[in-house]
């Protein structure tokens, strides 16, 4: 009798690509062990965890992060698509890198992404549009201070390293002189950001040869090696054509190429570029609000640090902190919150009791969260047991919905209308 031949499996390949929707339900993804293993362990997705249902999958689920990261080894590309439309991200990102220059474009209001719907690639339209426009007027000279050792003076010599190097003896001589060249901060850091994204997964083919040549252009100024920190620049009149580009590029470098290091293992480096949509929300809401405060005569601090006991051992730090004329006096309090998770649609009790430690610790009468949430309609909570002031109510715990779909102006308005019930915010007696 003869036995049959068993039809041989094929082993699952795995996914050369993988789209995953902000905080969007779990996807099963083919993947190696290492590739998942290295995800689980970079913390940028809100899971990781082998499929127990398919031998060889792994379940993906992304949070608050969105962009796309080139898994290392051989792994996969992973696309985070964000909830909110990529020109009204990009426009939250604009104004936060620079609300007083509000470079938007246009009667939209936005950086300009061109006609892409994701991430990377409007990304890279928009800082090779702005690059282009920083270098329109030619690239940008300056002075730099340049250490050497040289077989002729020139500039001043370097006396304690001639006398450390060379004895005294002449030449070569350690010279230091100032030099008029390209190779400045602010050339090196638009440098940077061209050859960053020239690296990463998903720049379209028109843009990456429209980066080819602005980095051309840029060849007098020395480029990063991995790892090292941006060079640091100061605004001034020079620079003023350049400074929409460098806030851009800025933006890029802090979110491109992270290295995550897990406890106990060392830092992981994944190539692409990834915006946490939390901290986008907090920094526009509270650029916004500073902006609006000032047409109310009003300073606002930014992540204002406090103590919530007297030992000075529990650090709170609240996004914003309105204060009066005199930039002493607390009048308000917020905090902005990207993501509601309540019940019944409401805001978390640990937002709350969060809110209401800052109003307690600066003596304010109530105390204001800002959501990422349109449906979200405006009240608050009176909470019981504290301290009442003249008209007998307690402290009040106010909630905003700011709906991210609304065109920028509607969104500044909003925010403007917010300011105004700050202002009228007045502490504790």
């Amino acid at each position: 009798m003869t036995g049959s031949v068993p039809t041989p499996v094929a082993a699952p390949v795995p996914a050369r690509e993988v789209v995953l929707r902000e905080y969007g339900p779990a996807v099963s993804v083919c993947l190696d062990a290492s590739a998942g293993r290295a995800l689980a362990a970079s913390g940028i997705l809100h899971g990781a965890a082998p499929d127990p249902g398919r031998d060889g999958h792994w379940l993906l689920r992304a949070g608050s992060r969105v962009g796309a990261v080139r898994v290392p080894g051989g792994g996969p590309v992973l696309r985070i698509v964000p909830k909110t439309p990529v020109r009204r991200l990009f426009f939250l990102l604009g104004f936060s890198l620079d609300p007083e220059r509000a470079w938007r474009d246009g009667r939209e209001g936005t950086v300009d992404t061109g006609a892409y719907d994701d991430v990377v690639p409007a990304l890279a339209h928009a800082v090779e549009r702005q690059v282009d426009a920083a270098l329109r007027r030619g690239v940008l000279q300056g002075y730099r201070e340049v250490e050497e050792s040289a077989l002729v003076v020139r500039g001043r010599i370097r006396e304690a390293e001639q006398i450390r190097r060379h004895f005294g003896r002449t030449p070569p001589v350690e010279i230091a002189y100032d030099a008029y060249t390209e190779d400045i901060a602010e050339n090196r850091l638009l440098r940077a950001a061209a050859e960053r994204l020239l690296r990463l997964p998903g720049v379209p083919g028109p843009v990456r040869r429209r980066l080819a040549h602005q980095r051309l252009r840029l060849a007098g100024a020395a480029p990063l090696t991995r790892g090292q920190e941006p060079p640091r620049w100061r605004p001034s009149r020079l620079n003023s054509r350049y400074r929409p580009a460098l806030r851009l590029a800025e933006a890029l470098l802090r979110g491109s190429s992270p290295e995550h290091r897990p406890a106990g293992a060392e830092p992981l480096a994944l190539d692409g570029f990834l915006l946490d949509m939390n901290r986008l929300f907090e920094d526009f809401v509270t650029a916004a609000l500073r902006e609006a405060l000032k047409e109310h005569g009003l300073t606002a601090r930014l992540q204002d640090p406090h103590h919530l006991d007297t030992a000075g051992l529990v650090r709170i730090r609240p996004d914003l902190v309105v204060r009066g004329g005199d930039g002493r006096t607390p009048l308000a309090v917020a905090d902005a919150k990207y993501k509601v998770t309540g019940e019944s649609g409401g805001p978390p009790g640990a937002d709350l009791y969060q809110a209401l430690a800052y109003a307690t610790v600066l003596g304010l009468r109530e105390a204001h969260l800002v959501y990422a949430g349109g449906a979200l309609p405006a009240r608050f909570h009176e909470v019981r047991g504290t301290a009442a002031g003249p008209d007998g109510l307690g402290v009040r715990l106010y909630r905003h919905g700011l709906d991210l779909s609304r065109e920028p102006g509607e969104l500044l308005s909003a925010l403007r209308e917010i300011a105004r019930h700050l202002a009228g915010s007045a502490p504790r007696p």
